[in-house]
């Protein structure tokens, strides 16, 4: 059995949100407090982290994840990649570079930001070791992963399968091949912003639709703002095969 944590569910300025006294963020709920998004999963001893945004090194600290086989990014916006730079204490203590896998263009993105992480250092070290990926089947550390094609408001941008879990975050739309290959799943997480229509995440009517088409016997819902609402109340008046995912949640599935 394999393990998929949720290290962060929120949108890219977190919940609660800063300067704002709405009911979701004012929540003493700590289901409503959102880091921005990210996922760990371990599947047998493949350690691999999907984003790595600004709350990505007190995620790792408050899950104590001190090791990482692999870095999957789905694009370069900031709240999935400025954390990159937290990664280093972990790459000098275990004496390792990290691979990062991502589209060439989000290589091309991080290494412009953070060339000193894919460069040997003073020291004689490399970082983080860039590993560019396409839409497709790949083979990671020996596990089989497929990167799926998703449109972010017309920016292409990555989803990954593992097995019977598929994660899909900033979609906005997904394509009809796409959707082909999320059939069968037993869990789905996907974005859902808030109630109200976006230009570029699927609100949550728009996740609901997708959620109908595939048919997954569990879906979690990601990437969530404080438009979304309390998260109690959301759980009570969605499908019941259909949950808010929090941070720290850990859902088991089939690799």
């Amino acid at each position: 059995m394999a393990q998929f944590q949720f290290l962060g569910t929120g949108t890219s300025v977190g919940v609660p949100m800063l300067a704002c006294s709405c009911d979701v963020c004012t929540s003493e709920n700590p289901k409503d407090r959102r880091t921005r998004s990210s996922a760990f999963i371990r599947i047998n001893d493949v350690k691999l982290l999907i984003d790595a945004g600004p709350d990505i090194r007190a995620q790792l600290l408050a899950h104590n994840i001190v090791d990482l086989d692999g870095v999957l990014l789905t694009h370069e916006h900031n709240d999935h990649v400025v954390g990159l730079d937290d990664l280093r204490p972990i790459c000098y203590l275990q004496n390792k570079q990290i691979p990062v896998y991502a589209e060439p263009r989000t290589l091309e993105n991080v290494n412009q930001r953070f060339p000193y992480l894919f460069t040997q250092n003073s020291f004689g070290t490399t970082v983080l070791s860039p590993l560019p990926i396409a839409e497709g089947l790949l083979s990671l550390h020996g596990l089989n992963v497929e990167a799926i094609r998703i449109d972010h408001g017309n920016m292409p941008i990555l989803g990954f399968r593992f097995g019977s879990l598929a994660y899909i975050t900033d979609a906005k739309f997904i394509s009809a091949a796409s959707l082909e290959k999320l059939q069968d799943l037993d869990v789905l997480i996907i974005n859902a912003l808030q109630v109200g229509p976006h230009f570029k995440h699927l609100n949550l009517e728009e996740a609901l639709h997708y959620i109908a088409l595939l048919k997954p016997k569990q879906t979690y819902l990601t990437h969530l703002s404080h438009r979304i609402g309390l998260h109690d109340r959301v759980n009570t008046i969605i499908p019941q095969n259909v949950k808010l995912a929090y941070d720290g949640l850990i859902v088991e599935f089939s690799s």
